[in-house]
């Protein structure tokens, strides 16, 4: 049985990798070709992941908070030459602003899709494989942290139907029933949260986690194939790394608009990070169409 996506089948260097550069590309490169890069490819590989869910995630949440975002700027931030009208504060509505404000949403939007799709491909045992050796708590804590809330949803879920079942639902009865119903699911969520911090620590001190010369058992191992997925992503690293350095990347929205002058190599910097950012996406559509070939040939 084949993994659903095969760049989480890569080792769990070259996704911590891949996702520090596009992160840092996502939170650094203001350019507006670089921001509608990093969004199509976050999105894409979000739906990919997820599918539906991800379509309702970006429009039922993102979008709102996008566009939050993008009015907010310019009604506080009243920098730019460019003046359109006047706030009835008496403060400027600049061109720039309104600019910087969509940059600043969609900017927000790809990085809260990439980390959507990191928590999909960076599980737990990756981050303590990667981190257990150097920061051994700092590294529990944080694989902790990051899978306290799907772990926390789930466990809602499961103890609101359990409540429901005893007539203690929050959809039914009087306002004060609902709100006491509420409050009695929350109170025996932070008991289950603090018994499951209490019970993993206890089990990874029993283990040894952390003492010194303590060896772990690992099933990552770095083939050939992970070799050339790092050798990709250090030359699409340095690349973009040294566009950025060269002014490739420039892009300026104060006080007026002003961009890096369009040339072959300014272009060449965008087409390397298009292929950076749908490395997974363009992994799992060739895996995909082997896995078509193979069962056709049954």
């Amino acid at each position: 049985m084949r993994n659903k996506d095969a760049f989480s089948g890569y080792h769990p260097t070259i996704n911590f990798l891949y996702y520090a550069l596009v992160l840092l590309f996502s939170m650094c490169l203001m350019h507006p070709v670089y921001l509608a890069i990093s969004l199509t490819g976050a999105l894409a590989y979000d739906i990919y992941l997820k599918g539906r869910k991800a379509v309702r995630f970006a429009v039922m949440g993102l979008l709102p908070m996008a566009a939050l975002a993008a009015l907010v700027n310019p009604a506080f931030n009243h920098e730019g030459q460019t003046i359109l009208t006047y706030l009835p504060s008496g403060n400027p509505l600049t061109l720039e602003s309104m600019f910087y404000g969509v940059a600043a949403a969609v900017m927000l939007a790809s990085v809260v899709l990439w980390f959507s799709s990191y928590n999909e491909i960076m599980s737990s045992d990756k981050f303590v494989y990667l981190f257990g050796r150097v920061i051994p708590a700092l590294s529990l804590v944080l694989s902790m942290a990051l899978r306290f809330i799907p772990k926390f949803k789930a466990q809602m879920q499961v103890v609101s139907e359990a409540q429901a079942c005893i007539g203690r639902d929050t959809k039914n009865g009087s306002v004060f029933q609902r709100v006491g119903n509420a409050v009695k699911i929350f109170s025996i969520m932070v008991t289950w949260s603090l018994e499951n911090a209490i019970e993993t620590a206890d089990s990874m001190r029993s283990r040894g986690y952390g003492l010194p010369g303590r060896t772990a058992f690992s099933i990552y191992r770095f083939d050939e194939r992970d070799k050339a997925a790092l050798a990709w992503l250090i030359f699409c690293g340095t690349y973009l790394v040294s566009g950025w350095m060269a002014g490739g990347t420039y892009f300026r929205y104060y006080p007026t608009v002003k961009t890096a002058a369009w040339t072959p190599m300014t272009v060449s910097f965008m087409c390397v990070y298009l292929a950076l950012v749908l490395t997974p996406v363009i992994l799992d559509r060739k895996e995909d169409r082997q896995w078509n070939s193979l069962q056709s040939t049954i």
